[in-house]
């Protein structure tokens, strides 16, 4: 988050870097909150990233973001807010290897999950099996242990949520 894209700020590059000079070989999903995007997708590959996944509004081509972020080696993904049509992943599938659906409105955590997002989650997951691709599908916002049951049940992969946020 810059600030920019969405009201908040969050960290950087650096502690993508920490995490990997401290040992740690799990895969770092990355997701980018920020606008302009590209000037950012180096530096958090040379940080160690694993995957990185951007916002379709926050770039001028999003063919071309894609692209950067594959020529970087890391993995792809696309970021979905509850508003941003679905035409976005339909349009670049065969490019993605991640897709975040936004479950709130990025920018602050603690917000109340948004119930019409799981017709995107079911429609959406429709797509990756329909593609035959090995895409990943992750909820992100307002997931809660109260919730998380029936959240996987449309769908989704992973879920991100901030432990703080689990049980309230």
């Amino acid at each position: 988050m810059d600030n920019h894209y969405v009201p908040n700020l969050t960290f950087g590059p650096v502690i993508c870097e920490s995490l990997r000079n401290y040992g740690i070989e799990a895969p770092i999903d990355v997701h980018l909150m920020v606008e302009p995007v590209d000037r950012l997708i180096s530096d958090f590959a040379k940080a160690g990233a694993t995957y990185i996944s951007f916002h379709p509004e926050a770039t001028e081509d999003i063919s071309t973001t894609l692209n950067l972020i594959k020529e970087e080696g890391c993995k792809c993904g696309l970021a979905i807010n509850p508003d941003t049509p679905l035409s976005f992943i339909e349009d670049h599938l065969e490019s993605l290897d991640i897709i975040t659906m936004m479950s709130v409105f990025p920018g602050f955590a603690g917000q109340s999950f948004i119930p019409e997002v799981l017709d995107k989650l079911t429609l959406t997951r429709q797509m990756i099996d329909d593609s035959n691709r090995d895409i990943y599908l992750e909820i992100d916002g307002g997931v809660k242990a109260d919730n998380i049951g029936d959240i996987a049940k449309y769908g989704a992969d992973f879920f991100r949520f901030w432990f703080r946020n689990i049980w309230n």
